[in-house]
């Protein structure tokens, strides 16, 4: 059984096993004051209607589209004479106000695929729709460029591909108290027991010792970092983002010399009763984010932090039977920091009158030149190493 196989197949690796071993080097070293970026990126899995977010409310085709369904014109938030927003995104309008969120339209790719799992594959892979691969696009970034300055974060209890490369991972912990109590109150001699394993070889036991050995180091690490910093921000609470964010704006705040996490709201799979389902969901995303940025501006650690939110695809535009939409295709993406070039509207909504074959919006822009931008411009590395291919740079920072 060779290194990563093993990984995968034991049932502690999910958390325990995807700490990078970089970390324990930096146990002794202050980090508050070193320079970085950060990338935060946040996912509205199950598919965000789109068109009930970015609102073209003067458009006579939207409304006869969505009867039932359909944002009213005194609700929405405008952000000019054809566009607004979901009446739930007050708070992203005060970040629009500022010049701190990029709006980028049409957002999609090649033959798109309307399956969840598929497409959020796509979305974590940085694929062609009809490429499968086994390393994420922050997993490859890792591979890289993850020696002792970088690392990812996933918020969960389970890492999903979008942090797992072909030699590194990232971690996944709800918290670093978790973490650390997790490791440090196990018992060590019942993981060592796999030695007894036919399948575990004297390769990959060394790699065991090295790993755990590793993974309780850069614990420790991570705790007692993050035991300096006490937020002074409220979040809201029954709100399973902002619990995330909150933890996330801990490692920020706390100096921790790492350059990408990952959260995830769940539920816009919205193919019945999508108003009363979309309107909670939204708030919870929209509350959420305003709190984190006033948690790093607070720290004055928003200046380094760039945060990018995406769901797998979009709805259809025509709703169904149901008061709710199917799955669809392109969608819009926020981008949300203060080194913006193109603030507030990146660019025009789709045209309503010229849908594809399935009745969805047409895509145009690949998401990938939005990953190559952030990736060439904010963490200033090669794009093409990452996403195995050229993809131009947008400007939205």
């Amino acid at each position: 059984m060779d290194r990563r196989k093993f990984l995968k197949n034991s049932a502690l690796a999910s958390s325990v096993f995807f700490v990078p071993s970089f970390l324990k080097a930096f146990e002794n070293v202050d980090l508050s004051n070193y320079g970085y970026n950060k990338l935060v990126v946040i996912q509205l899995s199950g598919g965000n209607d789109g068109l009930n977010t970015i609102v073209p409310y003067r458009n006579d085709i939207y409304y006869k589209a969505r009867p039932k369904i359909a944002i009213p014109k005194n609700e929405v938030i405008k952000l000019n004479d054809e566009i607004g927003l979901h009446k739930k995104l007050q708070p992203l309008k005060r970040l629009y106000d500022q010049g701190d969120l990029s709006i980028i339209n049409n957002v999609g790719y090649p033959n798109p695929n309307r399956s969840h799992s598929r497409s959020s594959d796509i979305w974590h892979t940085a694929s062609d729709s009809n490429k499968y691969l086994k390393s994420g696009w922050i997993g490859r970034y890792l591979d890289v460029y993850g020696k002792h300055t970088h690392q990812a974060i996933e918020i969960d209890d389970n890492l999903s591909i979008m942090l797992q490369g072909e030699r590194r991972n990232g971690i996944a912990t709800r918290s670093a108290s978790f973490l650390y109590k997790g490791l440090h109150e196990s018992n060590f001699n019942k993981i060592l027991a796999y030695q007894n394993n036919k399948h575990l070889n004297e390769h990959n036991l060394g790699y065991l010792y090295k790993t755990m050995i590793d993974a309780k180091s850069s614990a420790t690490y991570l705790y007692e970092k993050t035991q300096n910093y006490s937020s002074a921000q409220d979040y809201p609470t029954k709100n399973p983002l902002a619990n995330q964010l909150k933890t996330i704006a801990q490692f920020i705040n706390s100096g921790i010399n790492t350059k990408v996490y990952y959260a995830n709201l769940v539920g816009f799979d919205t193919h019945a009763g999508q108003v009363n389902t979309q309107d909670r969901l939204l708030d919870l995303y929209a509350n959420s984010v305003a709190a984190f940025v006033k948690d790093l501006k607070r720290n004055n650690t928003f200046k380094n932090t760039l945060i990018l939110t995406f769901s797998e695809f979009g709805r259809r535009v025509k709703e169904n039977a149901a008061n709710g939409t199917d799955h669809g295709a392109a969608n819009n993406v926020f981008v949300i920091g203060e080194n913006l070039k193109k603030q507030g509207l990146y660019n025009d909504l789709a045209s309503l009158s010229d849908l594809d074959t399935n009745g969805d919006v047409k895509y145009e822009i690949d998401f990938r030149t939005i990953y190559a931008t952030i990736l060439k411009k904010w963490l200033n590395v090669d794009a093409s190493k990452i996403l195995n291919s050229s993809f131009n740079s947008l400007d939205f920072i």
